[in-house]
Order: C-alpha cells, then sequence, then structure tokens
C-alpha cells in the first residue's frame, strides 16, 4: 500500500469519526481526528462530540502518550484562533507532530489558512486536500452555510403508495409507518430547523419534535407570509418572508445552518419553484389512498440527493 493510499484510508477514518457528532456539533461543522506513529499504527483518536466542548484535533492529543514525530490525520484546517476552546494548531505543535494531512481548507474566515500557516511556521509538513469531494459531503450543511450564506435546505413529505400526500376529504389520517416515524425522527435530531407553512400550522397544531429518537429537538418555524397566526408559540420563530431567498436570509441571521421543509404542499411548491434546495426525502408509505392531495414533483435530481424510503 502506497502512502497515498494510507493516507486516504486513515481520512477515511476520521469520516466515520465525525460522524458520531452529527446533529451536535452545530455551528461547528463535524470533525475527527487520527494520529498514527511511524509504524503505520493508530495511538489515538478523536473527535468533535458537542458544540462548546473540546475540538477532535484536542480530544485525540490530551490523551496520554508521545505523538513526537507522528502523523495526524484530521478532515478539516486546524482552527487557529481562541474561540469556546483554545487553538489546536498551538497544540499540534507543542506535542511535536511532525506531520498533520488534512481534507479540507476551513472557509471560516477566523481560520481561513492561518491554522496551516501557524504549523508550517513550526517546520510541520502539511499535506492537504486528500480526499477533499468526501469530506465536502460529509460536512455539506456546514460549507453551503459558510459558503453561500444560507442553510443547507431538505425537503422532505410522506406520501401514499399511489402519490398522494393527503385524502381527499379532511379526516384522521397517518401515511408512515412506525419504522419511517422513528427514522423521521433522527432526520430531526440531525439539523438545525424544521419548517412548515401557515397552513400546516393550523390544521395539524405539529409539535415538530423528535420525541421517537434520542437527540436534540430542531428549531420550529413557522413560515406566515400572509400574517394570520396570532397564537405561535413564543419558542417558535415566526416568519412573515414573502419569498424563499427571504426566508433563507432569516434563517442564515439566526445562525441556523440547515432545515428541513416538512410542508405542506404550497410551501414544498415554493421551495422547488425557487430551485432553492438541496436534498429531497420521500417517505413512502405502503397505503394507497386512491385520491386526495397529489405529492409534489421535483425536476431531475442528482441520486444521492434524493432518499425515498418505502
Amino acid at each position: 500500500m502506497t502512502q497515498e493510499d494510507l493516507d486516504r484510508t486513515f481520512m477515511r477514518r476520521c469520516f466515520a469519526l465525525a460522524s458520531h457528532g452529527l446533529g451536535r456539533t452545530r455551528p461547528n461543522p463535524l470533525v475527527g481526528c487520527v494520529v498514527v506513529d511511524d509504524n503505520g499504527r493508530i495511538v489515538s483518536e478523536g473527535y468533535h462530540q458537542q458544540y462548546g466542548h473540546n475540538h477532535a484535533e484536542r480530544n485525540a492529543l490530551l490523551r496520554e502518550g508521545s505523538y513526537r514525530d507522528a502523523t495526524l490525520y484530521v478532515n478539516l484546517e486546524p482552527c487557529s484562533h481562541h474561540g469556546l476552546t483554545p487553538p489546536c494548531a498551538d497544540l499540534i505543535v507543542e506535542k511535536g507532530i511532525g506531520r498533520v494531512v488534512c481534507c479540507n481548507d476551513d472557509p471560516n474566515p477566523l481560520v481561513a489558512g492561518r491554522g496551516f500557516s501557524k504549523i508550517e511556521a513550526a517546520g510541520i509538513k502539511v499535506i492537504r486536500h486528500v480526499l477533499n469531494e468526501e469530506g465536502r459531503e460529509l460536512n455539506r450543511r456546514f460549507f453551503t452555510f459558510m459558503e453561500q450564506q444560507r442553510p443547507y435546505v431538505i425537503l422532505k413529505w410522506a406520501e401514499s403508495a399511489d402519490g398522494f400526500m393527503a385524502p381527499s376529504s379532511p379526516n384522521n389520517y397517518w401515511l408512515s409507518t412506525p419504522d419511517q416515524n422513528r427514522l423521521n425522527h433522527r432526520w430531526r435530531t440531525e439539523e438545525a430547523a424544521i419548517l412548515v407553512g401557515s397552513d400546516t400550522f393550523l390544521s395539524d397544531h405539529p409539535a415538530l419534535t423528535a420525541r421517537h429518537y434520542l437527540g436534540t429537538n430542531p428549531q420550529p418555524v413557522v413560515l406566515d407570509r400572509r400574517k394570520r397566526l396570532h397564537d405561535v408559540p413564543a419558542h417558535w420563530l415566526h416568519l412573515h418572508t414573502t419569498t424563499i431567498s427571504e426566508t433563507l436570509q432569516a434563517l442564515y441571521n439566526h445562525k441556523l445552518q440547515s432545515v428541513i421543509v416538512e410542508g405542506g404542499r404550497q410551501t414544498l411548491d415554493a421551495f422547488i419553484a425557487s430551485g432553492i434546495y438541496d436534498e429531497v426525502r420521500i417517505l413512502r408509505s405502503p397505503h394507497y389512498l386512491g385520491t386526495g392531495l397529489p405529492a409534489p414533483t421535483i425536476p431531475p435530481i442528482a441520486p444521492h440527493r434524493l432518499t425515498i424510503i418505502d
């Protein structure tokens, strides 16, 4: 196995570690770190577990052991500034790391190359952009928020086996299976916000919590373009924006890195018409309705951006 092959192998281990922080590190990115000695053995690992707690590099390097001349793998440029935790770049230098292999540059203006500069100034060799695209996919929420200055947008709905979102006449109905419902609630824990329109708010009285899965509830948001809601709970974000771009700007201003748009049909159609969305997730029920409100129609989308759960 070549050195390049080894670097990719250990970087993928960083990705696996980083993914454990999904839903708990926002607005920070998902970061994993692996430290490898001269014999190619992993001597320490760590990942960013929760916002405000140690970064991945610090969790790896504060374990007992000698790291002098070891290779440190990390999927995002080490920070160089004092935030809620001290700079990771300083700790890497202090521990005598001999080589740093990194996946993605950090677009955060507080970092933006300064971490690499500090490490290289100490004589440490830095290898950059290993599996760059895979790293961007892992941190697609973070990169969308930083580079496009908007949240990462996921459109989600449930539909019957014959393509309807709701029956023709109002009545109590449930399209998702219990397993699909638990998955939906897991998805909620992974995103910063969840948004519905005023019609859904009035007709369904949704809680928008992740009560069927252990994790953090997303910020509930209602889009009330006609300003007709007067009993929105205080913990909800109540928006009166009239366009999708204005809605996303408001979410960005509230530092919400990602949002699941759960409906209703008019709200989903508005996002689809705007073209400003990143993923589509469909929970397809085994049940047939025969007639009713048709599910949205989406333009062609990359296969890895479309999830259909039968």
